[in-house]
Parts: C-alpha cells; structure tokens; sequence
C-alpha cells in the first residue's frame, strides 16, 4: 500500500509542479501559490481520485487533472484557514504558513487562484465532455456553501456556542468530509463507472472522512506536534467529537467508521488498496 501510494504521490507532485509558470509579470503570485501546494502533505485526496479510477477500470493517468484539481481546492483551503482571521496559525506542514511568508492581503489572492486554478484543470481533461462537466459540478457542491465553505462557517459560528454531537457532524461532515467525497467521486466520474458505484465511493468517502476527522480531533490533544508539523491545542475552545465524547469513545468511533468504510467497497474487484489506506489512516499519527 506504502508503495503504492507514493507512486501516487509522485505522479501528482510532479503534476503539480508544472502546473504554474514561474516568469509572467505576476510570478510572486504563482511563487505564493507554489510554495503551500508543493508544500509535501500525504496527497491523500488525489491518491483517492486516481485509485477509484483504475478500480472502475480507468487508467490513473486519465483522472490526473481531477486529482491535481482536488488538492488545489485542499491547499486553498488550508491557507484560508492559517489566516489570523480564521485559525491564526503560524505553521502548517512544519513550515511558516503563507500569510507568515507573504502577507496576509497576498496569502488570500494565493487561495483565490488555486481554487479558481482547480477548475481550470478539470476543464484540460482528455475526457468526454459529460465526464468533464459532471465533474466540474461535483467538485464546486462539494467545495462550496454547501459543502466545504459551509461546514467552514458552521465551525465558526459554534465556536460562540454549546454544540450537541449532531452540530458537530454536520460541521465536519461538509468541512472534512466533503472534499474526501469528491475525490472519490471524481474517480469513478474519470473512469465512466456506474451509479452503484458512485454510492459505493461515496460511502466509502463518507466513513473515511468522518474517520479521518475524529483522528485528527485526538491528536489535536494526545499528538506529537513535530510529527504533525503544527501546533496542538489549537482546538481547546472548538466543539470537537473528543470534546463530546472523549479520547476513549472517539478511538472506538474511528474503529466503526474504518469498518463501514471496508465494507462499503464489497461490491468491487480488488479493492485491497483502499482498504489499506483506510486501516493506515485509522492508525495514523500524523
């Protein structure tokens, strides 16, 4: 699986890095939006995309555009939320986060070119015009109000009140959660697969988010922050599953999740995988 996914992650690196020119007149603009998205992470979401593809019989290579356009969406929001009016962090990744390197006016304009850069991408795909469009359509109901960006402000507001478990869900359901799906779902999109399908990824995406999320929620109090590459603690005033359920429930929850997540992938061939990915990710530490 570990070898697997570093062929992923190297694929859509050096996708990545390609991506910007480095010589137009606003080139300090391309330099900023560069230096968070090569910035390493697990690129765990474009290895999403390109492994629902070859599963639905698609070839990685013809996904590349939707999993580059996936973790473009993933960085802009990442420096959107560092900004001091948002989390007001000053690392991300172990490195300075942009508006600590560029100023917080250019940080912004950095996250408004990879999200508007995302859907560029989507539309060089070498594939039929219906795939392509109903890609474009998942990925912006998955990134915006009604998902991503709305789960960005549910998690605002509730830091202003006493939230129940179900205010929680539905925070994390569409500010985690919901890129997870699209990178699946963009997978079976690329490769022309089946509704069935579809449900299956996004079912499987649904659990691993969820999953993905609680975990993150515990080494915000139990992890390493070196290992982490930022600070921990910084969610002591959030409503956070730890905070409703604890440290010793929320292990057991990622457990469930994990579980849900395999089973949501019986219905196809060899999905050895991403099976590994979400038994990696129920033990990550980082």
């Amino acid at each position: 699986m570990k070898n697997k996914l570093r062929s992923y992650q190297t694929d859509i690196d050096a996708y990545l890095a390609q991506c910007f020119l480095e010589d137009a007149p606003q080139k300090e603009l391309f330099e900023s939006m560069r230096y968070s998205l090569l910035a390493g992470g697990k690129r765990l979401r474009g290895a999403l995309c390109l492994a629902f593809c070859e599963l639905c019989g698609g070839k990685a290579s013809d996904a590349m555009e939707f999993a580059a356009a996936v973790e473009m969406v993933h960085c802009y929001s990442l420096i959107h939320d560092d900004l001091p009016s948002m989390d007001n962090d000053d690392f991300r990744r172990g490195k300075p986060t942009n508006h600590r390197v560029y100023g917080e006016a250019k940080a912004i304009l950095a996250g408004d070119g990879l999200l508007t850069a995302a859907f560029h991408r989507l539309s060089m795909a070498r594939l039929p015009a219906e795939r392509i469009v109903k890609a474009v359509s998942t990925l912006a109901f998955c990134a915006g109000e009604l998902g991503m960006v709305g789960g960005q402000i549910l998690d605002m507001d509730a830091e202003q009140r006493p939230c129940t478990a179900q205010d929680v869900y539905d925070i994390q359901s569409r500010k985690t959660g919901a890129l997870i799906c699209a990178a699946c779902l963009l997978g079976v999109i690329a490769a022309g697969g089946t509704k069935e399908q579809e449900q299956a990824a996004d079912q499987y995406a649904r659990s691993l988010g969820l999953a993905f999320q609680i975990r993150d929620d515990i080494l915000d109090v139990v992890g390493d922050a070196e290992k982490l590459g930022k600070a921990t603690g910084a969610d002591d005033k959030k409503n956070t599953f730890v905070r409703i359920y604890g440290v010793a429930r929320c292990e057991e929850m990622v457990s469930e999740e994990t579980e849900k997540a395999i089973e949501s992938l019986r219905s196809f061939d060899a999905p050895e995988f991403l099976i590994a990915v979400a038994r990696e990710m129920e033990k990550r530490d980082h």
